[in-house]
């Protein structure tokens, strides 16, 4: 994995990990390579763990989505002002601790999704 020039900070690159289980994650480094390398390419990334419930697709997209609301929303002049409109919007979000709400519950789920669920 390579960073581009501004991508990464301190030369790491950002890993988002969507199983916590899964193959990307620095313990498992450890058991593939001997302790000197693991460590050097632990320190390589920015893990990014996604949420148990929900897609961090999904909340990538409603975030995207918000993004576009609140600046994307006129023609952006050139790449400097568009990073500081992305910058500003995150500022604010972060400020205001802005989370996703996941309201879907099991019971929802049972209902809308009948034909995937097994009548109990």
């Amino acid at each position: 994995m390579t960073c581009s020039p501004g991508s990464c900070d301190e030369g790491k690159a950002r890993l988002p990990d969507v199983d916590l289980n899964a193959y990307a994650c620095p313990a498992s480094s450890y058991e593939a390579f001997p302790a000197a390398e693991a460590r050097r390419l632990v320190e390589r990334f920015e893990w990014h763990y996604t949420p148990k419930h929900g897609s961090w697709l999904n909340m990538a997209e409603t975030e995207l989505s918000v993004l576009s609301g609140q600046c994307l929303d006129r023609r952006i002049p050139d790449k400097e002002t568009l990073i500081k409109e992305v910058a500003a919007s995150e500022r604010r979000r972060n400020k205001h601790h802005a989370k996703a709400d996941w309201q879907f519950t099991t019971a929802d789920a049972r209902v809308k999704l009948k034909r995937l669920y097994p009548a109990i």
